[in-house]
């Protein structure tokens, strides 16, 4: 089966930069785009980063200009830079795939902890 796992989270003080990691496994399927959400506890979990097969990238307005959504040439890892973390920023990020069969399916990881503190 299609597994994602994640990796790179964990604690940095407001203005410091992670990058996060997603390797992709399994069966194979087309991709249609691969993203990163985010999670806080008691809230929606929201779109962060996601970007596309023809490579265009779509940000939340929150983290446009600080995060930066990349994929390797064979689409087995997804990458989230993120830059000059807020506090804000604290949440459990997930990384998901749409894969298309004859429609789309979505796949997620187990999520990270990404926390920013002073």
């Amino acid at each position: 089966q299609v597994q994602l796992v994640e990796s790179g989270g964990g604690w940095v003080r407001p203005g410091g930069s992670l990058r996060l990691s997603c390797v992709i496994s399994g069966r194979p399927f087309t991709i249609n785009a691969m993203g990163w959400y985010r999670q806080v506890p008691g809230q929606q979990r929201e779109l962060v980063a996601q970007i596309t097969a023809d490579g265009n990238t779509n940000y939340a307005n929150s983290v446009n200009g600080r995060f930066t959504i990349s994929r390797d040439s064979a689409n087995n890892t997804v990458y989230l830079q993120m830059d000059n973390l807020k506090v804000e920023d604290t949440a459990v990020y997930y990384c998901n795939v749409r894969a298309v069969y004859r429609n789309f399916v979505n796949y997620w990881g187990q999520g990270t902890q990404v926390t920013v503190s002073s």
